[in-house]
């Protein structure tokens, strides 16, 4: 019975998500009212507020998701001298950035936010963690994490540029670009040695 109601409580979770996603896209994320969430989930109020009490408590979750789902992008990507595992790693996080509202508006309007708080503590731990688990490169490991952070921070400019100009060019497009730049530029420093 415990599971039935963790799994029912997930599922209304999900779908609370969801519908804030939907109404993102139509409505400005400072004009959106819980019941617009309530309408577009199909739930009752109450039920909203048994899950959040309010609508920016629901926008930290979100974050949270989001930038959860951002390392455990970035977790699953091991740099190779490979221009299809590049570019497939950057095309997942092309079609993630446009699948996700939240973080496209973020990307379109950067601002003092506590998601950027969060997503650079969050970089710079996976700079850390990666940097710890190279093998050995002639270059230090100093070296190698400033490239990495180099590599996070040019990736982010790209996105920035992509969501505030509307996704206009094809993902794929984006994702040969920064396929490019990662292997010609960030990723003979970060390989280790031959």
């Amino acid at each position: 019975m415990n599971e039935i109601q963790d799994e029912r409580y997930y599922i209304v979770d999900e779908a609370i998500h969801d519908a804030f996603l939907l109404v993102l896209k139509q409505k400005e994320l400072n004009k959106i009212t819980v019941s617009d969430i309530i309408k577009k989930a199909g739930i009752v109020r109450s039920t909203f507020y048994n899950h959040y009490d309010n609508i920016p408590a629901l926008i930290t979750s979100i974050e949270d998701k989001t930038i959860n789902d951002i390392f455990a992008l970035m977790n699953t990507f091991h740099p190779k001298n490979d221009w299809d595992v590049c570019k497939s790693y950057y095309l997942t996080i092309c079609e993630y950035t446009m699948t996700n509202p939240l973080l496209a508006n973020l990307l379109r309007n950067p601002k003092e936010d506590e998601f950027f708080g969060k997503a650079v503590t969050m970089f710079h731990h996976y700079v850390r963690q990666a940097t710890q688990n190279t093998s050995p490169s002639h270059h230090s490991q100093e070296e190698r994490s400033y490239m990495i952070a180099c590599t996070i921070g040019s990736t982010i400019g790209v996105l920035h540029k992509w969501a505030k100009d509307n996704f206009q060019i094809p993902p794929e497009t984006i994702a040969d670009i920064l396929t490019q730049a990662f292997t010609s530029g960030m990723l003979p420093h970060i390989l280790p040695e031959a």
